[in-house]
């Protein structure tokens, strides 16, 4: 077990820059040499008034470029189906799709009833492995069953890309392989392309695809983080990008998400082991590490353990003018049982690291 003191400060005190960090103390009690985690504290949190005990894992955002008060926010339940949040952390809508698990989106999908955001998550129910798929109409705010993709395979992560007109699905297994896959609307459904497999040596989860630098980020939950070629015929060799050191990382290593702010691209990783979030710029192939931060206890809101799923919204978005970065909390105090989804203010985090 891992045990971690959190000393927050006054508001005087965080305007000044002055807040102090939160300590990371191994299983003998003797502080962890990596960098210390500066403490953020949450804006909203999703509320479910309709299920005590919703399983939650991953989040994906949209906005509306034309106006971004009009958003949402998606988060899976593993055991139920898929929430579709208002930005004030209400539901808007859920569909019962069983155990989905990761979540993601692109939009400017050319779906034969018009223009709509492609949303997938993995499923991993038994005997029915594979890929729910979802249609989101910007116009009217809702979602709609798309279709089921059925794989040979347990699906565990997920993630989606776009190359120029072709949407992907990238699924990952806890066998550590890496499946893309092109996505492509039919007159009858979705019609999937040929299959591309990258390995890695143990279980995966987290993913997230850089469209801008045609790049796949793959987390290895015990080992560290991988950034691939995502060009379907570009080479299948892994670049390490953070390895867990149990000082900046600590296992398991779970979502992945990029933030971008200020021309500068950040890459953000959920340290599951210590409930901490490193942060790297990306400078190209290069890949800076600028410091952590963990989620505290607010006045209203408590704080974030064990997350699994996260994912960051770069710009505008409901009443976060800079961007926002939403995780999965294991246990919604004091609603034992019960988990949900926490949503941070990019300016704050942006404060706490001094970026």
């Amino acid at each position: 077990m891992t045990f971690r003191s959190f000393i927050l400060c006054s508001l005087p005190a965080l305007l000044l820059g002055a807040c102090a960090s939160v300590e990371d103390r191994g299983p003998q009690g003797m502080l962890a040499p990596g960098d210390p985690a500066r403490p953020v504290m949450a804006a909203v949190e999703t509320v479910v008034t309709t299920d005590p005990e919703v399983d939650a894992d991953d989040p994906a955002f949209w906005a509306d470029p034309r106006d971004p008060s009009r958003a949402v926010m998606f988060g899976t339940d593993k055991s139920d189906g898929l929430y579709v949040h208002n930005l004030d952390g209400s539901v808007r809508q859920f569909l019962p799709s069983g155990p989905v698990n990761n979540v993601d989106l692109r939009p400017g999908f050319p779906a034969a009833t018009g223009e709509r955001v492609l949303v997938a998550a993995s499923n991993d129910a038994p005997g029915a492995n594979g890929v729910n798929l979802y249609l989101f109409d910007p116009a009217t705010l809702t979602t709609s069953d798309y279709g089921f993709l059925a794989t040979p395979y347990e699906p565990y992560g997920f993630c989606m890309g776009r190359r120029g007109d072709a949407f992907f699905l990238v699924v990952t297994t806890k066998a550590g392989t890496v499946h893309q896959m092109t996505v492509a609307a039919g007159p009858a459904g979705p019609v999937i392309g040929p299959e591309r497999v990258l390995t890695l040596g143990s279980q995966l989860e987290g993913c997230v695809v850089n469209d801008a630098a045609d790049t796949l980020y793959v987390g290895e939950e015990d080992v560290g983080v991988w950034r691939f070629d995502f060009d379907p015929a570009g080479p299948s060799a892994a670049t390490e990008i953070a390895r867990v050191d149990r000082n900046r990382i600590k296992d398991d290593v779970e979502g992945l998400t990029i933030l971008r702010d200020r021309e500068v691209e950040y890459l953000i990783v959920s340290s599951q082991g210590d409930s901490t979030y490193p942060v790297y710029r990306i400078q190209g192939a290069d890949h800076v590490y600028l410091g952590r931060f963990a989620i505290v206890d607010g006045p209203v809101i408590d704080g974030v353990t064990q997350t699994d799923g996260l994912d960051a919204f770069s710009g505008p978005i409901g009443r976060f003018p800079e961007g926002v970065v939403a995780f999965h909390d294991h246990e919604d105090a004091p609603n034992p049982g019960q988990q949900n989804y926490k949503m941070v203010d990019w300016r704050d985090i942006r404060a706490a690291l001094g970026l």
